[in-house]
C-alpha cells in the first residue's frame, strides 16, 4: 500500500467480492501494513537512523585506531580488531588468520615509532550490509622520516558483543 493509498483504494475494485467482504479485506490490509510499519524498524529495515548511528561507530573506531598508533601503542591499536582466530588480514600477497597473528605481524614490520610514522585514513566510504555488517573502504598513509608509504584498504566491519570490529581486513600498498 502507497502513502497516498486508503485500505479501501488498495483493495481493486475489479475483485468479485461483496462490499462487506471488500471493507473486511481493507481492513486487513490497513492492520497489516500498521503493524509492518512498526516491526519493520526493529528488524533493521530502518536504515536512516540504524545506517547513521552505524557510520558513526565505525568512523570513531577508525580514529581510535589512527590516534593509538600515532601514539606507537599497536595493542591499543589492535583494539579495533575481531579479537577471534577467524579474523583475515590479508596484505602484501599473503593472507593470515587470527588476532594475536596480526599482531605478531604488526609488531614485526613496525619495531619502533620510526617505522610506525604517523597513520593517516581518508577517503573513508562506509556502506552498510546489514544491521550488524558493513563495508568500509579507504585509503591509508603514513608519514615517516625517509618515505610515505600509501594504499588502500578494505574492511569488513561486524558488529559484536564488544562494537564494531573489524574481521576482515584487505590493505594494499601503492608502491
Amino acid at each position: 500500500m502507497s502513502r497516498n493509498q486508503t485500505p479501501e483504494s488498495a483493495v481493486p475494485a475489479s475483485l468479485p467480492i461483496d462490499p462487506h467482504r471488500r471493507r473486511v479485506l481493507a481492513g486487513v490490509i490497513g492492520s497489516a501494513a500498521a503493524v509492518l510499519g512498526t516491526l519493520l524498524p526493529g528488524l533493521g529495515f530502518a536504515v536512516e537512523p540504524a545506517a547513521a548511528d552505524s557510520e558513526a561507530a565505525i568512523r570513531a573506531v577508525l580514529q581510535a585506531q589512527a590516534e593509538a598508533w600515532n601514539r606507537g601503542d599497536i595493542d591499543r591499536f589492535m583494539s579495533g580488531y575481531w579479537h577471534d582466530e577467524r579474523l583475515r588480514f590479508a596484505s602484501g600477497g599473503k593472507v593470515s588468520h587470527g588476532w594475536q597473528t596480526t599482531l605478531e605481524g604488526y609488531r614485526t614490520r613496525y619495531p619502533d615509532r620510526a617505522a610506525m610514522g604517523t597513520l593517516s585514513f581518508t577517503e573513508i566510504e562506509i556502506e552498510s550490509t546489514g544491521p550488524d555488517a558493513a563495508l568500509a573502504f579507504g585509503r591509508w598513509a603514513l608519514a615517516r622520516e625517509n618515505d610515505r608509504p600509501n594504499g588502500l584498504f578494505t574492511l569488513l566491519f561486524r558488529r559484536t558483543a564488544d562494537g564494531w570490529k573489524i574481521t576482515r581486513d584487505h590493505t594494499s600498498s601503492a608502491r
